[in-house]
């Protein structure tokens, strides 16, 4: 895909009640894909349509106007379905979809890929094109989602879902997260990282919706465990013992784990994991250390445990991984 004769066409479809945010989140982050190692060409070209062409109401105190009907979806590569607040003139009570916009959807080519941030997953669930898929949405509203479309497999916890040829987010930021997400699938995390920083945006972030659901967040000068997470991430070369993490706070064991919990929804151990497979991760794109070099740097020891870690969390090896980062930066 990386030299395409064309850019990638992606069709993005404003229901009424759009959220005006996550609705720019395409364009602004997709039209800052380039092509970094060649002429900087766009990789993406978005384009904007309603299901009958006309201005539809977003949920603030504006319409927009656009210059697309439904048809232009199939004309697109991918489909994005952004969030509505005016959800139930979409999908009504009992997951039935309106059927002008049922009739929308059918314009999709076979083979489209599916794009939904936030709640947009209900329109593509009650089309019927998420049964039997793991799938994310807000994790206010994943309960909701589960029951209305008991064959999806929901999970509240994930910022966003890659099931392949169809990939969820959950809200608001997250889609930002998933459209990085897809960039670095489609182009490596040269480009992705580039289109990162023209948004100023972070390129990846780690975690679950978790961190965010209904936690309150100590500030830092009340003995919050920020300044030892940045510390840890500095140190991750080496063993780091919860002891020792908690000592570097300034609090008791318990104490420090309570407060780790509360601030970021995961537990020191799990959060540390995940700092070190990134990391990896990082080295493996774009580094030519070896994988027991960087094992060792991460902070996983041997490279028989780097493979076996980043195996449970990506489902490739490390060398299957940097040869696909590889293959599509060249």
């Amino acid at each position: 895909m990386a030299h395409a004769a064309r850019p990638h066409r992606i069709a993005v479809l404003a229901l009424p009640g759009v959220v005006p945010f996550e609705l720019s989140i395409p364009a602004r982050i997709f039209g800052a894909a380039r092509d970094v190692r060649h002429d900087e060409r766009p990789l993406y070209e978005v384009v904007t349509c309603t299901v009958d062409g006309g201005p539809v109401r977003t949920d603030a105190d504006f319409s927009i106007s656009v210059d697309y009907d439904a048809s232009v979806l199939a004309t697109a590569d991918s489909v994005v379905i952004p969030p509505s607040h005016a959800l139930g003139q979409v999908v009504d009570s009992g997951g039935i979809l309106a059927e002008p916009i049922m009739r929308a959807l059918k314009e999709i080519r076979p083979g489209t890929r599916l794009i939904a941030i936030c709640t947009g997953a209900f329109v593509f669930a009650a089309a019927g094109l998420l049964d039997g898929r793991p799938t994310a949405t807000h994790w206010g509203e994943a309960a909701r989602l589960q029951a209305l479309f008991p064959k999806l497999r929901v999970d509240p916890e994930v910022l966003y879902i890659d099931d392949g040829d169809v990939l969820t987010s959950a809200g608001v930021a997250a889609g930002i997260d998933l459209c990085l997400h897809v960039i670095r699938r489609d182009h490596g995390s040269a480009v992705a990282n580039f289109a990162a920083r023209a948004c100023v945006v972070p390129p990846r972030r780690e975690g679950g919706q978790a961190q965010f659901v209904q936690q309150p967040v100590p500030e830092v000068d009340e003995g919050g465990t920020a300044a030892t997470r940045a510390w840890a991430v500095e140190h991750l070369g080496r063993p780091l013992s919860l002891a020792e993490l908690a000592a570097h706070a300034g609090m008791s064991v318990r104490t420090f784990t309570r407060r780790f919990r509360a601030e970021t929804g995961v537990s020191p151990g799990t959060w540390l994991a995940a700092q070190r497979i990134d990391y990896a991760r990082h080295l493996l794109e774009g580094s030519d250390l070896t994988v027991d070099q960087i094992a060792e740097r991460a902070g996983l020891g041997t490279g028989a445990n780097l493979r076996q870690q980043l195996r449970l969390a990506s489902g490739v090896s490390p060398t299957a991984y940097r040869r696909a980062f590889r293959s599509l930066e060249v």
